[in-house]
């Protein structure tokens, strides 16, 4: 089978662990894995997302802590992770980078993408110690998003403005040599690349509203075009680099130049099943839904929608590979620390053990069955 379309995972639908590692505007370092107890119930939470069926997870490393001074690196906050993921039977794309750099390392230097380099490489040559099959990586997590918030909103590290599309090449440059570096250890290694997926519905028909809304839509393939070497070659992107395009895609990721959400069910929505076809047509490449969700009482109803849009672009012959809830547990927001109820997973109780949210445990395991994907084994205690 062709590569390109043969799947690497061992489930259709998968659960993703909040692993976000950037620096705020007030300087505090965010660390998702921390403020959700994941860091010390990894063993349990595999085991978890596993007896639903969710047999393939995102999760990350964080190189603030791996790599506190140049070349010098302590896996302690990785190993038990490798180690878990192997006793639960879980397969796991390891996010080498999700916005979070060490804070001895200037982001804008060459440095940094020579550093990126070297830490992917030995990384990779330390997953191989836990594993045989071949690996997984996202290498950066969301470019573009990052390129927004760190290089033109000045909300995270390195607090830029106006800076944004530089940052972006800065990124794509680390992204390309990341990639190099894992294949060097294993050629076998598969990479997936994980961007928002938006629509950007015009003010107006007028030509000017509908080209500004053009302008800014296609913007959101910058990285893959990038990558995939069709812009900025010099950059070192190759179509080779473009594997599997992960497509991040909530019920916000769809509004007017003017900022207005656009919701589910409104005459200007976008079908996501057109979207997939869509990104499938412009790059030839398999795809995932990397990340998506919701919040509260909408969360069974999201993937509902989400999977239903999922099979209609499968069954038009889109190579879409799987659906990563995402994130998988409850988590604190990254600015006020607000408990965000969108997993599957709640909040560990003293002994570790999570509660789950019953009706999106419910739609899952009907998804799984209707879908014919592995249906879970079982259903743990209800929230």
């Amino acid at each position: 089978m062709d590569r390109a379309h043969e799947t690497p995972f061992e489930s259709f639908f998968m659960g993703g662990f909040d692993c976000a590692t950037q620096r705020r505007r007030d300087g505090a370092r965010v660390d998702s894995l921390v403020w959700q107890g994941h860091d010390r119930l990894v063993r349990q939470d595999y085991s978890a997302v596993a007896a639903h069926g969710l047999r393939t997870v995102r999760d990350g490393l964080r190189w603030h802590l791996i790599e506190k001074a140049p070349g010098q690196y302590d896996w302690s906050s990785w190993r038990p992770m490798l180690k878990a993921a192997k006793e639960a039977g879980v397969q796991v794309i390891w996010d080498l980078w999700h916005y979070g750099t060490p804070d001895w390392l200037d982001i804008w230097s060459p440095a940094f993408v020579e550093r990126m380099a070297a830490f992917a490489e030995a990384a990779a040559k330390v997953q191989a110690e836990y594993s045989d099959e071949p690996p997984i990586w996202c290498p950066l997590n969301e470019i573009s998003y990052f390129a927004y918030m760190a290089g033109d909103q000045g909300e995270w590290a390195p607090y830029a403005r106006g800076q944004g599309g530089e940052l972006k090449r800065q990124l794509i440059r680390a992204a390309v040599a990341a990639t190099d570096a894992v294949r060097r250890v294993d050629a076998r290694a598969r990479v997936l690349w994980c961007e928002p997926c938006v629509h950007i519905v015009p003010q107006s028909m007028g030509a000017d509203d509908l080209d500004h809304a053009r302008h800014v839509a296609e913007a959101q393939w910058e990285v893959f075009d990038m990558l995939a070497g069709r812009r900025d070659p010099e950059l070192g992107g190759r179509p080779e680099i473009l594997d599997i395009v992960g497509l991040n895609f909530y019920s916000h990721n769809q509004w007017t130049p003017a900022g207005n959400f656009v919701p589910l069910g409104h005459h200007s929505w976008r079908p996501f099943s057109t979207m997939l076809t869509d990104i499938a047509s412009r790059y030839g490449r398999p795809v995932i839904v990397a990340e998506t969700g919701a919040e509260g009482s909408a969360r069974s109803a999201w993937i509902h929608y989400v999977a239903g849009e999922v099979e209609a672009a499968r069954e038009a012959g889109v190579p879409v590979q799987g659906i990563c809830l995402y994130p998988i547990c409850n988590y604190p927001g990254w600015n006020d620390a607000r408990i965000c109820p969108t997993g599957l997973l709640g909040p560990a109780d003293e002994q570790g053990r999570r509660p789950v949210h019953l009706p999106l445990a419910r739609e899952l395991s009907r998804l799984q069955a209707e879908m014919d994907v592995a249906p879970p084994r079982v259903l743990l205690a209800a929230e």
